[in-house]
């Protein structure tokens, strides 16, 4: 019992200074905000009873810098995606049209897009932007400068009407709609293309897909070009390699590397990219690619919608296997294995294909029990294990 009250007291007396330092901190961003023309009644609104979310534990987490490509991948670029985006392919024809007639990008990359951001509207994400860009702001370890700029824009947002504010939610780390805009970034690209008087990228897919061709566009996409294709290297290939090793095509070709499909490299100048290591996937990309790069910074993220805009258009996808003797699954295997698990009395919540906490922990426990190595992955040889017992 004494132990008890101890405790209590302990967690009492750090309670106490961290509650004042968030108001301390939530005070001065309404400060800010009004100094940036936020009118009072939006910034009470917004901000009257806030409390801090969970956003700050997952900086450093995102799967594009965490999970294994060939899962990433498999993941994102399944066939479930591809069927939908062919869906919306000809449901939005007509916005798509008017996007590549005023920006010059196609169809296929902003529904590529579209699909690896936000699973084509099903997934925004549901922490509300204004909570989790004032947690970020307040409490977390790097970045807090700039999440500061995103809260205030984000006050501007519901200022300005463009979002409603029960509808103004994303993820964690406050992007949002559609095509999952951070904040600043919607700004300066925001583009009404259903000339309805706002842009709205949570309520209107035509807005979300002009705002993201708006985007491209001043990130130097060029309708002339692919955003790169498949190669094959020569054995045991030393030579460059990486985003910033742009060489025209021709000193590629010197080098022994040629295209999966056996056509000729083509003009202009390229970088050569190998996600894994030489014996897997490697690939020649353009400017276009850098231009996919920006939106995520991530080299698995820009190549997910670069592959996944080529099946959207019926070309292959990747015809190199990755290096892995256990490769990763696609959403619908994803729900198979939950489903395996389930039925084996693991209690890992919705059958949704999301790999939560729940779901990596019965695996891992399945894997310890099967012999397999313990570590809460969701490969092949898992799935395949679950389905032989």
């Amino acid at each position: 019992m004494i132990c008890r009250l101890l405790l209590a007291l302990l967690l009492a007396g750090c309670a106490a200074p961290a509650r004042a330092d968030w108001a301390s901190c939530l005070a001065g961003l309404q400060k800010t905000a009004a100094a940036a023309g936020v009118d009072q009644a939006t910034i009470q609104s917004a901000t009257g009873n806030l409390e801090p979310n969970d956003a700050a534990s997952f900086i450093g987490q995102q799967p594009e810098f965490t999970t294994p490509i060939w899962d990433y991948m498999a993941a994102l670029v399944d066939e479930e995606r591809v069927t939908e985006g062919r869906q919306k392919l000809s449901e939005y024809a007509q916005p798509l049209a008017v996007a590549r007639e005023r920006f010059g990008v196609d169809a296929a990359t902003l529904v590529a897009i579209w699909g690896v951001e936000s699973d084509y509207g099903k997934g925004f994400g549901w922490r509300p932007v204004v909570q989790s860009l004032a947690t970020l702001s307040c409490m977390a370890n790097r970045r807090a400068d700039a999440f500061r700029g995103e809260f205030v824009a984000a006050m501007k947002i519901l200022a300005n009407g463009d979002v409603r504010p029960e509808e103004f939610t994303g993820s964690w780390a406050g992007a949002f709609g559609h095509t999952q805009f951070m904040p600043t970034t919607f700004l300066r690209m925001r583009v009404d293309l259903d000339g309805d008087g706002h842009s709205d990228i949570v309520g209107s897919v035509p807005d979300a897909l002009g705002t993201t061709a708006n985007y491209l566009r001043k990130s130097g996409w060029d309708a002339s070009q692919p955003w790169g294709f498949e190669v094959k290297l020569p054995e045991n290939y030393s030579g460059p390699s990486g985003r910033g090793t742009r060489h025209p095509m021709a000193t590629w070709a010197s080098r022994g590397i040629t295209r999966v499909d056996g056509q000729p490299l083509g003009g202009g100048s390229a970088a050569l990219i190998i996600p894994a290591d030489n014996t897997g996937p490697a690939f020649l990309v353009t400017r276009n690619f850098d231009a996919l790069y920006t939106y995520n910074n991530a080299i698995s993220y820009a190549l997910a919608i670069a592959v996944l805009s080529d099946r959207l258009r019926g070309r292959p996808g990747i015809q190199t296997p990755w290096p892995t003797d256990d490769p990763g699954l696609s959403r619908l295997e994803r729900k198979e294995l939950q489903t395996l698990l389930q039925q084996r009395g693991y209690p890992i919540g919705n059958i949704d294909g999301v790999l939560g906490t729940k779901t990596r922990e019965a695996i891992a426990d399945f894997q310890e029990r099967a012999g397999m190595k313990r570590d809460g992955r969701a490969g092949q040889k898992v799935l395949q294990g679950l389905r032989a017992r």
